[in-house]
């Protein structure tokens, strides 16, 4: 068996079970605010895509996707990131949704050995530390604190670091606290890999989910743009209809930038057996070429927040993200304390922060604070948010030995 294998840590739904396992919830309707699986309308002209296109079963799909797919990728991101180009035939490769491409893109760039490193910020998506260690590389942590908006501190990582990292993980808008890196930052992390030889992996697959229509996240490829570097030389982007569409189910995004790198990422493809289905591939033309849908998706998203907040508001230390569909809460109490709690109280589920991160050097960032999906109709999140609240104020009155104010 694999050796790396026995480095890799519990998912954190299976620690979340765990964490659960022994309570009697309370008979009220559960309430899952844990797990961020889009629960809006999926765009019926993308459905009726893929039942005009069943006759495609019959046919093996390309692992480099159809040209018709691969065009209105590159021409979404053009329009989206103020591209100045993106070759479809050389810059953009149709995958899976971006867990998988993510994993296996770890898989293609890092070159194992005992001085490897795969940073990437902490707390995380999991699926980075499982590809590095995969990768038979060391993931490096980097913390994410409050100070710095839950943003990495990129100036205080050592040159050691920076020289041993072959592989750097970033995340914008960041899971789970929705942080958006700004273009300047991107282009401080471009000037790094240039000088210490590393690639960057963007995770923009929230980069649809934003609040200001006139203030879109920016992306890796269009930080790329403004400094003239239309190659994308060590830049890599990866995007999702998961999130963007509400088509968790459809399992399509793409992985677009260094041409160089994507030609050996499609070798590995290739042996990976993960080609697209074609009437999925056609299915997703339909949705990178439409926005009203996207639009209207935000709009839902922007007045759930601000019903669920309006509620939390004076309970929680918890504030509007800058984008995607989480709320990053701070506990009064540990944050595992509190799911359990929650759950065994309110029948709620969320997810403590501390299971989305890692410790190093005794310090875990995401201790004391709880990863809330806002994903469900608008009437659920609102009533997960007054059973917060109750429970919160029940929490004050433990401790104060009154109702308190919440």
């Amino acid at each position: 068996m694999n050796q790396h294998l026995n480095s890799l840590q519990a998912y954190p739904f299976e620690k979340l079970n765990a964490l659960f396992k022994g309570i009697k919830a309370p008979s009220l309707p559960a309430i899952a605010l844990s797990i961020g699986e889009p629960k809006h309308q999926s765009p019926e002209f993308v459905s009726a895509a893929i039942t005009q296109n069943l006759d495609k079963l019959s046919n093996y799909p390309t692992t480099k996707g159809i040209p018709q797919l691969r065009q209105a990728i590159s021409e979404w991101a053009c329009r989206r990131f103020q591209l100045n180009g993106l070759d479809a035939e050389t810059q953009v490769l149709p995958v899976n949704g971006t867990r998988e491409a993510l994993f296996a893109f770890a898989q293609t760039v890092v070159n194992a050995g005992p001085d490897a490193l795969v940073c990437s910020p902490n707390p995380f998506y999991q699926i980075y530390e499982g590809a590095a260690l995969l990768a038979g590389a060391r993931p490096e942590f980097l913390a994410c604190r409050p100070e710095n908006g839950f943003i990495p501190d990129f100036d205080a990582v050592s040159e050691e670091v920076w020289q041993r990292c072959q592989l750097l993980f970033i995340c914008t808008p960041g899971n789970p606290s929705g942080a958006v890196m700004s273009s300047e930052q991107l282009q401080k992390l471009i000037a790094l890999a240039d000088r210490y030889d590393f690639v960057i992996a963007s995770d923009e697959c929230y980069s649809e989910l934003y609040f200001d229509e006139a203030n879109p996240p920016a992306g890796l490829l269009q930080a790329c743009a403004e400094m003239g570097r239309n190659d994308f030389q060590r830049c890599v982007v990866f995007h999702s209809l998961s999130k963007r569409s509400n088509l968790p189910g459809l399992r399509s995004g793409f992985v677009a930038g260094d041409a160089a790198i994507l030609k050996d990422f499609l070798l590995y493809r290739t042996y990976h057996g993960c080609a697209m289905p074609i009437q999925h591939q056609l299915a997703s033309v339909a949705a990178w070429n439409d926005e009203s849908h996207v639009v209207a998706n935000r709009d839902l998203y922007r007045k759930k927040f601000g019903e669920v907040l309006d509620i939390l508001d004076g309970c929680l230390d918890v504030s509007l993200p800058d984008a995607s569909f989480y709320l990053w809460a701070k506990t009064p109490i540990a944050d595992t304390e509190f799911a359990r709690g929650l759950f065994a109280q309110q029948h709620v589920t969320v997810l403590p922060g501390s299971y989305l991160s890692r410790e190093v050097d005794g310090y875990n960032p995401g201790a004391n604070y709880v990863r809330m999906a806002l994903v469900a109709e608008a009437e659920q999140c609102a009533e997960g948010a007054r059973r917060i609240k109750a429970y919160v104020q029940s929490l004050n009155k433990q401790a104060t030995g009154d109702q308190g104010r919440c």
